[in-house]
């Protein structure tokens, strides 16, 4: 005989661990934009922030298309 053994919803699980890996990226994205003091910081050494920042002084920077 075959035992299986999990859980009995999977699909209910699902959105609930997508929900949270997105809050845990967007966390962690967050956390590029500020600095050790809890200062807003636009570091452009940081290759995400600089791949992710349009504009900047009222100039666009990267235009995407």
């Amino acid at each position: 005989g075959v035992t299986l053994v999990g859980h009995t919803n999977l699909p209910a699980l699902v959105a609930a661990d997508a929900s949270a890996l997105y809050a845990r990226n967007l966390l962690d994205f967050m956390k590029l934009l500020f600095d050790k003091d809890g200062t807003f910081s636009i570091n452009l050494e940081d290759d995400i922030v600089a791949a992710c920042l349009v504009c900047r002084d009222g100039q666009i920077v990267r235009k995407n298309g």
